[in-house]
């Protein structure tokens, strides 16, 4: 695994990115408390505590972290996927991505706690490795994960390469793990970064009861609006199965040329299928918060589908349980309901990097 004390380019870039929405959101009118758009009414809000990262302490070897994508695992424990990870801070010692934690949290009201990591060697109990080995040099600047998922007794992740700097999307590809997200290997599975038009760089994904997967994706810069696939839950691995969601002729249907669902500035995303609906989370990058829709199915008009904003952006200093700054992710944690719904939600303070980590948020009443 590759160590480097700085990381310009990466950093540089995808500082601009969060330091963006912040100066969106100012000009959105969200820099002060109560401004802007706030929590749907009837929404209780608790920030339960810091999962990983600074502010959580250093555990596994993760001092700094962001992400933390989360899945039931085939043996019944949570797996948490996180991206670029340092020992001590960003840019910092040791940087890793993606790595893992397992949980094996049952009552997510009293905060998840990690009891392990994944990844293969034998000092995993005392640090998280990268979960497969590649170099973080000019060619790999760094792979990010995208959305993890359990199909039976395998797990599928969906992993961004990113060169020659962040936000450069060389492809994105898919790996599995058949011991519970313990060990990875690749399943000779790339897509092309240009596939639907760079909307399936960021994608979050489902599970149905019809023996498909139903896929959102976006591009990775958070400017792009949103597409919708489906694939056979026993064809993963082939490309030509996945089928994309299209207007053609008059119609939406299966197979016709990826046509957006929903337009706007899409960041990380969170499809899942919850309580005989599907729910998605996301950041929304143009409006500098976190929104949510509950949905019937995926293939729901997502023009007139109900959205509730969740959390809203704010500047540092001005924070209250609904209000975050520079947030970013929004992942549902296994184990929440629709009226009690629990999410990891990442931070970085892009001036000083003295925040950057994965904080559990409850929010209850969405239904």
């Amino acid at each position: 695994m590759s160590e480097r004390p700085t990381r310009p380019a990466h950093a540089l870039t995808r500082r601009g990115l969060l330091q963006g929405a912040l100066a969106a959101g100012a000009a959105l009118g969200v820099s002060a408390l109560g401004a802007g758009p706030a929590a749907a009414a009837g929404l209780t809000v608790t920030r339960l505590k810091v999962l990983a990262g600074t502010q959580a302490g250093v555990q596994y070897g993760v001092g700094a972290t962001d992400l933390g994508i989360p899945a039931r695992t085939p043996d019944g424990r949570l797996l948490f996927v996180f991206g670029d990870t340092w020992a001590d801070a960003v840019g910092g010692t040791d940087w890793r991505s993606p790595v893992a934690l397992y949980s094996s949290t049952s009552d997510l009201a009293t905060g998840v706690v990690f009891s392990g990591a994944a990844g293969a060697g034998a000092n995993t109990q005392v640090t998280a490795p990268q979960l497969w080995y590649y170099p973080h040099d000019a060619y790999y600047e760094t792979v990010i994960p995208s959305d993890v998922i359990t199909i039976g007794t395998r797990m599928y992740l969906h992993a961004i390469v990113n060169g020659p700097t962040f936000g450069a999307v060389r492809w994105t590809e898919l790996w599995q793990s058949d011991d519970s997200g313990a060990t990875w290997q690749h399943t000779g599975l790339k897509f092309p970064a240009d596939m639907a038009g760079g909307r399936f760089q960021c994608i979050t994904w489902g599970q149905g009861n019809d023996g498909y997967v139903y896929i959102y994706g976006t591009g990775f810069q958070r400017d792009k609006g949103i597409v919708l696939y489906r694939v056979p839950q026993n064809s993963m691995t082939a490309l030509s199965a996945y089928q994309p969601w299209g207007y053609a002729n008059g119609a939406w249907g299966w197979g016709n040329p990826a046509t957006e669902v929903l337009p706007g500035k899409f960041g990380e995303m969170c499809l899942r299928p919850l309580g005989g609906k599907w729910i998605l989370t996301w950041s929304n990058a143009g409006a500098y918060r976190i929104d949510a829709m509950v949905l019937n199915t995926p293939t729901d008009n997502l023009y007139t589908a109900a959205k509730t904003t969740l959390l809203t952006g704010c500047e540092w200093g001005a924070e209250d349980a609904s209000h975050v700054a520079q947030l970013y992710g929004g992942y549902i944690i296994p184990g929440s309901t629709l009226s009690d719904l629990h999410l990891g939600v990442s931070q970085w303070n892009t001036g000083n990097n003295s925040v950057y980590h994965v904080e559990q948020f409850r929010i209850q009443g969405l239904v």
